[in-house]
Parts: C-alpha cells; structure tokens; sequence
C-alpha cells in the first residue's frame, strides 16, 4: 500500500465466504467477505489479526490471494492485496465473470426499474 488515502477505490459490497490463513500457520480459518476490490477486501470473523501481517485467502474462482491486514475493528478488518486481482471473476461460477447487470451491490440506480402499474398491497 502507498502513503495515499485508499477510500477513493470503487469497491463492492457482496457476501461470500473464503478460507483464510495467517502466514506461518497451517490452520485455515472461515472468515465473510463483505466487500471486495481490484486492490484489497473487508473480512469479518472469529480470527484475531494484527495490523500489518501476512494472510493468506483462498477466494473463490482465483485460488489462494496474499496480502497484509490493513486495519482491524473488533471482527473486521480489512486485507489490503500484494497484487490486484478481477473481482469479478470471484463473483462468477465455474472462473467466469458475471455480467455487470446480474451484480447484486450498493449501485442500485442502476437496477432496472419493473415495469406495469404498481399493484396495491393491503
């Protein structure tokens, strides 16, 4: 990570769980992947991190993903990754993407609208 402000970096807010390891332990721990980047993920778990080390996370479609915990807050904590990778092929099935219509986040403007009269509930 650079000494600049990593906020900016559009990211995506998605569920999947993955397997993490620390580095130097064999044990592999279920954390939830909450949101995702090209750059780096927001995992919430059980498993106690430090700031700074070296994790391991098995994601789906990619295989295993190096990177170094970024911040910790209670049992969160974000991981920011040596090396980017395409999020979306982790959203995929069987290593292909999904279609940016099917992506299911924060960007709801961009969902399509029904179409036909509203039908009155009561």
């Amino acid at each position: 990570m650079g000494d600049y402000d990593n906020r900016q970096i559009t990211r995506d807010s998605l569920f999947i769980l993955a397997e993490l390891r620390l580095d130097g332990d064999p044990a592999e721990h279920r954390v939830k992947v909450r949101n995702l980047s090209a750059g780096g993920m927001m995992a919430e778990g059980q498993i106690k991190v430090a700031r700074g080390a070296v994790v391991w996370i098995h994601l789906r479609n990619l295989g295993w993903v190096e990177g170094a915990v970024a911040w910790v807050q209670e049992t969160r904590f974000g991981v920011a990754f040596r090396e980017e990778i395409d999020p979306l092929t982790v959203r995929g099935s069987s290593g292909q993407p999904l279609p940016e219509a099917m992506i299911l986040n924060r960007r709801w403007a961009a969902a399509p609208t029904p179409q036909g009269p509203a039908r009155k509930i009561i």
